[in-house]
């Protein structure tokens, strides 16, 4: 015969007692984990970003002479990296400019460039839905602990 304990207005074998509340332990440690690889990649990122000494020039829209290290600067980077390019082209994007262009290897190392940065944005979006995953394991991790309490002690 299996025990049974009421929860609320649930009633949950032992067994299963003890399989939400484990799924409740996962959800915590998993969410922990999440935002602890989220912070690592954000870091990694902006020290990444940091060390490559980019300065946004004063022809930008936002941000002018601030160093390049985060999601902003570098979208900001990126959009007058494009616009500077435009304007070498005549407006023309790589694939629109003659293949023996000389401008045509400036505008492919500025979409290199743009390309990078825009990975970098990327890479601050996905470790922030990260980090919001986390907090959410971590909230109803929390949530199925509260709901089933633990088994009473065998005496």
């Amino acid at each position: 015969m299996t025990e049974q304990f009421e929860t609320g207005t649930a009633v949950l074998s032992s067994g299963r007692v003890k399989s939400v509340r484990l799924a409740g332990l996962a959800g915590l440690i998993g969410g922990i984990l999440l935002i602890v690889v989220a912070i690592v990649a954000w870091i990694a990122v902006t020290t990444q970003l940091r060390a490559e000494n980019i300065t946004i020039p004063d022809d930008a829209i936002a941000l002018q002479g601030q160093q390049v290290g985060g999601p902003i600067t570098a979208y900001i980077q990126a959009d007058i990296i494009n616009k500077h390019a435009m304007e070498a082209s005549g407006g023309k994007t790589y694939a629109e400019l003659d293949q023996d262009d000389p401008v045509r290897e400036t505008v492919m190392n500025a979409s290199f460039l743009r390309s990078s940065l825009y990975t970098s944005v990327v890479a601050y979006g996905v470790a922030l839905f990260a980090a919001g995953v986390g907090v959410l394991f971590i909230l109803f991790g929390w949530a199925l602990r509260i709901l089933v309490p633990p088994l009473p002690k065998e005496a």
